[in-house]
């Protein structure tokens, strides 16, 4: 009696002294106590064991450690990301389209006869900046519609639609093109680009690489508002123009030509134009100032060229032929080194009306020096307007002299 097994009593009584006498009564007697307890401390049961709602809750929760750490909750979690940025997009982004270049190509088919067909010879940017009268107008980059026999439009959506090419300006590289505005659904607004502060933040938007990554957005800041970069209109090798533009290191690819530069606010500061491509500069991207654009996009889009004033002169730089053609051709003093020669004047023009010849050589122009031909364009087509009159100092031989021209509308020279 007294045993919780069936094991032979002669063992038991082996034992020294009379400890399985009192084992029984000692089991009773603890019970007891820890019952007393938990009457007594109730609270103390929470740490004994959990209730049933807490042995759920530890049941379903997945992963947990057995050594007692605290388990990762793994969870699916969607967020609606809404920044400055994402807005600016949106206020654009419908408004940039893909341009495509189409020109014909001439091929022997298989009767041996030649034929000419269409096909893409480029793509680039556009951005619809104006709706009217059932017409949307697109400005682009020059070089990106050089060329065309025909241009078409691609829609955020895909969807292409011939475009009318209004008129092209290559010394800015502008280009103005329409479209029905059936389809379209945003017009961008045009901010200030003379307020713009280097390092200001600014999005590109535009289709790197063809239209497969169209309506692609990238992001920088402004890294320099006062560039000046040569242009070579004719490709000869010897730069017509000086470009104004803004420099950014947001990505400017093949293919983003044409498309927009944007604030923070969404408002158009730039047209995309080039990026210098040479393997060891990387990251500088460059934009034609939207205040810069705005007038000759104003032109292209009512007449169909820039209304620039018009000289009648062809020129060079004294720097582009040999100091010996300086004093032996056109005989100048020796301390006259830079300045723009004349090599043809067109007859009737303003400058034949002037009494300007061949071999003159130009130095100033209303009291500002001119050392280049890229001096004399940009004074006159940035300072002055048609039907203005300009102060021409120039050298005949070694006598100076000076004249008044007065500029006409005509656009086909000078």
């Amino acid at each position: 009696m007294g045993y919780y097994d069936k094991q032979d009593p002669s063992e038991h009584s082996k034992q020294k002294g009379n400890r399985g006498k009192y084992f029984l009564p000692g089991i009773v007697a603890l019970s007891l106590g820890v019952l007393l307890l938990v009457v007594a401390f109730p609270g103390l049961t929470g740490r004994v064991m959990p209730d049933r709602s807490e042995r759920q809750a530890v049941e379903q929760r997945p992963n947990q450690p057995e050594s007692g750490g605290t388990a990762a909750e793994i969870r699916n979690v969607s967020v609606n990301v809404t920044s400055g940025v994402t807005e600016a997009v949106d206020n654009v982004a419908e408004a940039v389209v893909g341009v495509i270049n189409l020109q014909n190509a001439s091929f022997w088919n298989d009767t041996e006869a030649e034929t000419d067909e269409e096909g893409e010879a480029g793509t680039g940017s556009g951005v619809i900046y104006k709706k009217e009268n059932g017409k949307a107008y697109v400005v682009t980059n020059y070089h990106v519609i050089e060329g065309a026999t025909q241009v078409e439009l691609s829609l955020i959506d895909g969807t292409r639609v011939p475009a009318e090419v209004l008129g092209e300006d290559p010394l800015t590289d502008l280009a103005v093109l329409s479209m029905t505005d059936e389809m379209v659904t945003k017009v961008a607004d045009f901010g200030n680009s003379d307020t713009v502060r280097t390092g200001e933040p600014v999005i590109a938007i535009g289709n790197p690489l063809g239209l497969q990554f169209s309506g692609s957005v990238t992001q920088g800041i402004i890294s320099g508002t006062d560039r000046s970069i040569p242009v070579d209109v004719n490709r000869d090798g010897t730069p017509d123009w000086h470009a104004d533009v803004m420099q950014t290191d947001a990505a400017i690819n093949p293919g983003n030509s044409g498309g927009a530069l944007i604030n923070i606010q969404g408002k158009v500061i730039g047209i995309n134009s080039m990026k210098i491509a040479q393997s060891a500069v990387e990251g500088i991207g460059l934009a034609i100032p939207v205040n810069s654009a705005i007038p000759i996009i104003h032109d292209l889009e009512q007449y169909g060229q820039v209304k620039r004033p018009y000289f009648g002169v062809s020129i060079g730089s004294l720097s582009d032929v040999s100091s010996y053609h300086w004093q032996q051709t056109l005989k100048l003093p020796k301390d006259v080194r830079a300045g723009v020669y004349i090599t043809g004047v067109a007859p009737g023009s303003p400058a034949a009306k002037a009494g300007l010849q061949e071999y003159d050589v130009i130095v100033d122009l209303d009291g500002d020096q001119i050392r280049d031909v890229i001096e004399l364009r940009k004074h006159l087509y940035n300072e002055k307007q048609v039907g203005d009159d300009m102060t021409v100092t120039f050298y005949r031989g070694k006598d100076q002299n000076s004249t008044t021209v007065n500029l006409t509308e005509d656009t086909t020279g000078e």
